[in-house]
Formats: structure tokens, C-alpha cells, sequence
């Protein structure tokens, strides 16, 4: 079964495409610095030269500057659209989940998510899980702060320059899987001038195999985009992944 997912933060879906937008603080929309690299192996020139410092010093400098960014984002307003789908082998879609929401303020400053479109979703063969919801909220705008590090093994792969942007690249993976908490196992590459995640590639981990059910969880790539010149937003997220596991029947 192959399954189709987009997320769309501050973006617009529509037939398939999306087209992303800025997020935006006090209703003023930023002006971004794209980054819209392909998959895990797609740049434009790559080396394993080590980096000019330390590192272990990239790497405690660029979680701290992941924590900036993600307490600063907890003062943006923006709309994100969620779309599950389920492909046939000849790409026809044969169920979605589509909704879409906004993150906003009440006037006495208290932020929530507010759902604007939520169509009676039509997919089949599979269900969406609490760890599928959480994976779209947590894992796919994965970011790694200071306070995440001892959670993760970290290790350099070298220098891309992709989009004209030269960056450090890194695979992650958690040290060990907690019960009842989702991590994100990849590939992560960061900004050399500004020190921040701007593409990730990899899956949420682990997958969930019960004696009753089993939730496989596709790999994704998300893209980010620079905001007001400051700091790197997750703007899009697309994953398209076969789950589960085939059975070989055995000869009679």
C-alpha cells in the first residue's frame, strides 16, 4: 500500500501542488529565503572536508540556536493544511484526510489551533493513530535543541551546498527508544552562516508492531524557509512511502 502525505505550514494545497507562503508575526508576512532542496542524496556539489571548527562545537551551536528559533516560534501566527492519501499502483488516490487549521491568539494573548476546513475524510485502508497526529505536529518540523541532544547520536557526514546554500550535514537517531515517545531518525542539514536546520530527511521512529495491529510510518522530507531574515520556518513536508510488509506465500 503506498501512502501520500503533505503538510503545508503558511502554504496552500491545491490539486497536488503546493505553493508556500511566509508565516507571519502581528499579521506582517516576512520575506523568505528559499530553500527547496530535493531528497536525501540531491546536491549540487558535496564534501567530506571536515568543518572549519570543532564539530562538536557546530553542533552545541546550532541546538542552541534550534531552541531560539523554536521559542520565537511560539509567538508566530499561521495557517497549516494537513493531506493523508492512499495511491493505487497506477496513482489513482482512493481515500484522503484533509484538514487545515490556524495557529492564533485570543485577545488576552493565549495561542491555539483553530480548524478552518476538516472534509469527512474518505480513506479505507488504513487509520490515522494519536502517533500519526503527533508525528505531523512533533517529528516532521523536527528540531534539535540543546535540550534534545542527549536523546540523540549525532554524526557529521560533511559539507552540501544545495540552492546555493552551504551546509554542515548530519545523521541523526535517537540513543535509545523510550516508551511511549516518537523520535526522528535521519538526515538533517544546517546553515553554515546561520547555524539552523534547513531540510530534513528521515522517518518518525519507532514503527508500532502489536500482536493485534501494526503502524508503519512513512519517510519524509521537510523544507524550511528563512522568515524576516532570522530564522528558518518548516513550510513544507512531503512524504511519499509503501507501508507495511508484503507476505510471501509459502508453496503448498
Amino acid at each position: 500500500m503506498r501512502l501520500g502525505i503533505w503538510r503545508g505550514v503558511a502554504a496552500v494545497l491545491v490539486c497536488g501542488a503546493v505553493g508556500a507562503g511566509a508565516a507571519t508575526q502581528s499579521g506582517q508576512q516576512g520575506q523568505p529565503r528559499p530553500f527547496s532542496g530535493g531528497g536525501a542524496g540531491d546536491a549540487q556539489s558535496a564534501s567530506t572536508e571536515p568543518p572549519p571548527i570543532p564539530v562538536e562545537q557546530i553542533i552545541q551551536k546550532f541546538a542552541a540556536r534550534e531552541a531560539e528559533f523554536k521559542r520565537e516560534r511560539e509567538n508566530y501566527t499561521y495557517e497549516q493544511t494537513f493531506v493523508v492519501q492512499t495511491v493505487e499502483n497506477d496513482g489513482s488516490v482512493d481515500g484522503e484526510y484533509r484538514m487545515t487549521e490556524e495557529i492564533v491568539f485570543t485577545p488576552q494573548g493565549k495561542r491555539y489551533s483553530k480548524v478552518t476546513d476538516a472534509p469527512v475524510p474518505t480513506l479505507q485502508r488504513i487509520s490515522l493513530s494519536q502517533q500519526d497526529f503527533n508525528d505531523l505536529e512533533n517529528v516532521q518540523p523536527f528540531t534539535l535543541t540543546t535540550e534534545d541532544l542527549p536523546k540523540y547520536d549525532i554524526q557529521y557526514v560533511g559539507r552540501e551546498t544545495v540552492d546555493e546554500l552551504d551546509t554542515y550535514v548530519f545523521d541523526a537517531g535517537p540513543k535509545k527508544i523510550e516508551k511511549n515517545q516518537r523520535y526522528f531518525q535521519g538526515r538533517i542539514w544546517v546553515d553554515q552562516r546561520d547555524l539552523e536546520i534547513v531540510k530534513t530527511y528521515g522517518k518518525a521512529v519507532p514503527d508500532i508492531k502489536t500482536k493485534y495491529n501494526e503502524n508503519y510510518f512513512p519517510r519524509f522530507e521537510t523544507i524550511r524557509e528563512n522568515i524576516e531574515g532570522n530564522y528558518w520556518f518548516p513550510t513544507y513536508t512531503h512524504a511519499d512511502d509503501v507501508l507495511g510488509t508484503a507476505v510471501e506465500k509459502k508453496p503448498q
